[in-house]
């Protein structure tokens, strides 16, 4: 049974290969997308993480691991929500919802997807030979060290950063929104950047090195809200172009994201940052008392 789950999650996934729907028009009205390359891989992970959360639940016993269970789901669902619910369907017709959606998949879905660490649950959604060989090429020395490179503090935000700044450049930015496999790129990336981000500051970084990433990507995005809401001039021309429909100019439409990014995203990574040094100076405290008491006795 579990083999013929697994063959079902994977046609899922390679759904969108087969029924990619190329640049079609969007509808009048807000709706659902049923994008199946985005639908079947979302589909396909859940699935995944479903099996393997059942078999670890009859090997363990039932509610192992509950907490990070929960966080999974809040994690995929808020990713589902943003690139499948009405949001997306808004993204596409003004600026501001799209990066609305953006943070969303960056500052919240991806931390979410993180602290769940779900690598080990879709692991055992598998048979147990494919279980084996897929950990024995993850526990690989050639592949430890390159995924330990990739996820350095300082490779990991620099990493983001730029797919942060490429995307949002107005060239790239409407490109993506005039082609659906740019967009698809765009999402994808994002996520994956943000989530290798997220695992740096939250997985393998000190306390204090990953409150500093998290200030630094906080800077960054918000010199970039801030230059798209201080712009003078439109720079995101086939993006803000529907904005008349919705009673706002071009001008507004872009002055709202930038200010969507400025303030609420780069709260989000001020938040986490000041969570993470607040948890390095207390730690760091306990350390010196515990050397002081030491010493005394």
């Amino acid at each position: 049974m579990r083999t013929i789950a697994v063959c079902l999650c994977a046609t899922l996934l390679g759904f969108g290969s087969a029924l990619g729907h190329g640049n079609e028009a969007h509808g009048a009205t807000p709706s659902w997308t049923f994008d199946p390359w985005v639908v079947g891989p979302l589909v396909g992970l859940a699935l995944l993480y479903f099996l393997g959360t059942c078999e670890i639940w009859r090997r363990a016993g039932r509610g192992m691991g509950s907490r990070a269970t929960l966080t999974f789901v809040a994690g995929w669902l808020t990713l589902a929500g943003a690139l499948l619910s009405p949001l997306h369907w808004l993204g596409e017709h003004l600026f501001t919802f799209h990066m609305i959606e953006h943070e969303i998949v960056m500052a919240v879905s991806a931390p979410l997807l993180v602290l769940a660490r779900p690598v080990g649950r879709l692991l055992w959604a598998f048979p147990r030979r494919i279980r084996l060989a897929i950990g024995h090429v993850m526990g690989s020395r050639h592949m430890r060290t390159a995924w330990a490179r990739l996820s350095g503090g300082r490779n990991a935000t620099i990493l983001h950063g730029i797919a942060i700044w490429a995307w949002h450049a107005p060239v790239a930015f409407d490109a993506a929104l005039t082609d659906v496999a740019v967009h698809r790129l765009q999402h994808l990336s994002l996520l994956a950047t943000a989530i290798v981000f997220w695992w740096s500051v939250l997985r393998t970084s000190d306390r204090g090195l990953a409150a500093w990433h998290l200030f630094v990507t906080m800077l960054h995005m918000s010199i970039l809200g801030a230059l798209m809401a201080l712009a003078p001039r439109v720079m995101y021309v086939a993006q803000t172009a529907a904005a008349p429909e919705w009673g706002l100019t071009p001008l507004e439409d872009q002055q709202l994201a930038g200010i969507v990014m400025w303030v609420p995203a780069g709260t989000i990574y001020a938040g986490a940052a000041l969570v993470l040094f607040t948890v390095w100076i207390a730690r760091s405290g306990a350390e010196g008392e515990g050397h002081d008491n030491a010493r005394a006795a």
